[in-house]
């Protein structure tokens, strides 16, 4: 379930998990960290490998691995730019992680710069950003790497709360297109798994109700338990085809909202002649469906019938 696409099912705070958690106790499931970061909760389980979007479109052009792994050591990322009062949140949240999950997160920098990012809604309805300077979020990245993590959580200030049209279960997280450019450039520079949490300014919590799909937002002054939770058990990258390695090639089907079909998992897949489930009742602001492009996959109504199916 691709980022910032507005999918009916996993386009908003963990609404997906059921289902992922459902799948997954049939079988082993690779999940991008949109199906299942809910805030201050997360749909992970043991038997989900904790994938971020970068790295899972290197797995299925077969350039990587994955060794399943548990009991990570995380490293944090802060902004800059974080006011101290919402730094103190976050911090208390990693002790409250710590306490109650045992998680191992022993060390936290923050980046010698502002990050300076900024996001928005594009034309076509997708969400977008630009991150000002990344090159102060690749020196705090290198530096947890010096300490020995084995993956890294960022935290950046953003500019400005969510809310609006997506409050109410319409349209695309308007945050999520910056998110995935932070953690596809650390992914992609650093090579360990990696994942973002928004810090805003505005740490209130609202008393109006809200959809329920995206209720887990605005609940908590903070979104950083469920990455630390899904990087606890993320699999380590793998660029040298370790033997008991997780390969493309072990993969046996791959399931999809229906008309996102372009993206790299879903024609790698193709190539491969792998089972593509294309998902009917899950939608997005895309328009990229079985009727008008040429992959072969089998559609399938509901996530309820992909379970009876397996």
């Amino acid at each position: 379930m691709p980022t910032g696409i507005g999918a009916s099912i996993g386009g908003f705070a963990g609404d997906a998990s059921k289902w992922a958690r459902r799948i997954s106790k049939k079988c082993r499931l690779i999940v991008n960290p949109n199906v299942v970061n809910a805030a201050c909760f997360s749909g992970i389980t043991d038997n989900m490998l904790y994938l971020e979007g970068y790295s899972m479109d290197e797995f299925f052009k077969g350039r990587l691995n994955l060794i399943p792994s548990i009991n990570n050591k995380i490293g944090i990322i802060f902004d800059k730019s974080i006011p101290q009062e919402v730094l103190n949140i976050h911090t208390n949240t990693i002790n409250a992680v710590k306490t109650v999950y045992d998680l191992n997160i022993p060390f936290t920098v923050t980046t010698d710069e502002a990050v300076g990012v900024e996001f928005f809604i594009n034309d076509s309805g997708d969400s977008v950003g630009n991150i000002k300077n990344p090159g102060t979020l690749l020196r705090a990245g290198e530096k947890l790497l010096n300490f020995g993590v084995d993956a890294v959580a960022i935290v950046c200030h953003f500019p400005e709360e969510q809310g609006g049209s997506y409050a109410n279960g319409i349209g695309v997280d308007p945050v999520g297109g910056a998110e995935a450019i932070i953690s596809h450039y650390l992914s992609k520079e650093l090579r360990v798994p990696c994942a973002h949490a928004p810090a805003f300014t505005d740490f209130s919590i609202t008393t109006d109700i809200v959809d329920p799909r995206c209720s887990a937002e605005f609940i908590t002054p903070t979104f950083l338990p469920c990455i630390l939770l899904g990087l606890s058990i993320a699999p380590k990258i793998d660029y040298h085809n370790e033997p008991a390695s997780i390969s493309v090639n072990d993969v046996d089907f791959l399931v999809t909202p229906y008309n996102c079909l372009g993206g790299i998992p879903v024609l790698e897949m193709n190539k491969r002649n792998k089972k593509i489930y294309a998902i009917k009742e899950n939608l997005t602001v895309l328009n990229i469906c079985p009727e008008n492009f040429p992959i072969n996959c089998a559609i399938i109504n509901t996530y309820e019938e992909l379970l009876e199916l397996l």
